[in-house]
């Protein structure tokens, strides 16, 4: 079983790298799509609501079919039709076309977030310990990795249809590849189950199964959190740059380094979140990594210096680089037969709160400083390190020290 749960780990790996480099591989032909449309840059921010919304409603979606046909049906199903969607908008020739391609794509990407997401709740819920963010920061080398692809095919002069196409074959492969390892519904993970043998909470334990199909209020209480951290994430994708540049007068080339600092910091803080929930929960890793992403902010906020500017942005992903992936932890352990269902309310409000973020702080620019735009990322911080306490679940993930627990612990690494 070890064996297994290994190589389930190991395919959840491929599906988050697979949902960076897809994503990744827009974003990097975004301008040349844009010029083969024949569209402005208002048009294409407007589109991109459509991504969203896309998105929205692939997630909302999938997480229910994810409790019921299982992690093995849904998570390469739905790779297969993110990464066929992916070629869709090098394909498109007018606005109306590309609307049409990013709504097929949002909904594939949320598919692939809600159902991969689930899958990784099961196997954290077999290793005993955290394992979350890991997968998490693996996402993020795939988009660093459809950087460097789409940096190089362009120079080369490839199409965005020729290496889009290229893409969703990988892609579809990858999925297909990757499936047979994923962990069957039947077996809780971990430790084999008998098809129909009632796991930890299920409507076995008396609860009717009308009443788990709701949403427990504490599950909206953790996707208020989401949305409040995902929306300071989405501030810093979108504003970081510019806030170095037009506020401290910085050179573009400087500037840059805002953006680059807060998602390195992102990227390395999701490697090591693991270790520090193993060892002191996760509600200290919510609580003191939303203070330190507060304090990276006020430093933002606060700065009439650009080293300093770039440090405090440095400190805000360190903060922030460890809460979304408890959250989804979080959301997927407080019932894992529903815990796609779960997964998808967390999930959904918090891509809601990344999209509406940098469009709060535009229209807030239009009455006060960007930097003072920033205090409302900052509150948010602080309210979401105030209630951190809901990400606190009893979970055989968070209790390895209970001599129970650590006895019946895989030590699969």
């Amino acid at each position: 079983m070890q064996r297994s749960l290994r190589a389930a780990r190991i395919a959840t790996f491929a599906y988050f790298a697979l949902n960076g480099l897809v994503l990744g591989m827009w974003v990097v032909h975004i301008p040349t799509i844009e010029h083969r449309a024949g569209i402005s840059h208002a048009v294409l921010g407007s589109l991109l609501l459509l991504l969203g919304g896309g998105a929205f409603a692939g997630m909302q979606l999938v997480g229910p079919l994810a409790d019921r046909f299982g992690a093995r049906t849904v998570v390469p199903l739905s790779a297969a039709l993110c990464s066929a969607a992916v070629v869709l908008p090098g394909l498109a020739r007018s606005g109306w076309t590309l609307g049409a391609a990013l709504l097929a794509l949002g909904l594939g990407n949320g598919c692939l977030d809600v159902s991969m997401n689930a899958h990784a709740v099961q196997v954290e819920h077999g290793y005993r310990r955290p394992v979350m963010s890991s997968f998490h920061a693996v996402y993020s080398l795939g988009a660093v990795a459809a950087s460097l692809v789409g940096a190089r095919t362009l120079s080369w002069g490839w199409s965005a249809p020729v290496t889009l196409g290229g893409t969703a074959l990988v892609g579809i492969a990858a999925a297909a590849a990757a499936a047979p390892a994923l962990l069957p519904r039947a077996s809780s993970p971990g430790k084999p189950g008998k098809p129909g043998e009632a796991g930890e909470g299920t409507a076995a334990e008396g609860a009717p199964r009308t009443a788990r199909r709701r949403t427990p209020p504490r599950i909206w209480g953790l996707a208020a959190i989401a949305l409040m951290v995902m929306l300071c994430e989405g501030v810093a994708n979108d504003w970081s740059v510019l806030s170095v540049r037009d506020v401290l007068d910085a050179s573009a080339a400087t500037a840059a380094l805002a953006y680059g600092a807060f998602s390195t910091a992102m990227t390395a803080g999701r490697f090591v979140t693991d270790r520090v929930a193993a060892r002191f929960g996760p509600v200290a890793v919510v609580r003191y990594g939303a203070s330190t992403a507060a304090a990276g902010m006020a430093a933002v906020v606060c700065s009439p210096w650009i080293p300093l500017a770039l440090a405090g942005w440095t400190v805000f992903g360190i903060g922030l680089s460890g809460c979304v992936p408890q959250l989804f932890s979080a959301a997927g352990h407080t019932d894992k037969d529903a815990a796609g269902a779960h997964v998808s309310r967390v999930a959904g409000l918090g891509y809601l709160g990344m999209l509406a973020g940098p469009a709060i702080i535009g229209a807030l620019t239009r009455l006060m400083p960007l930097n003072v735009t920033f205090l409302l990322p900052l509150g948010f911080c602080v309210i979401a390190a105030a209630a951190s306490g809901l990400v606190g679940v009893p979970s055989p993930v968070h209790d390895l020290d209970r001599p129970e627990r650590a006895r019946t612990a895989p030590t699969t690494s």
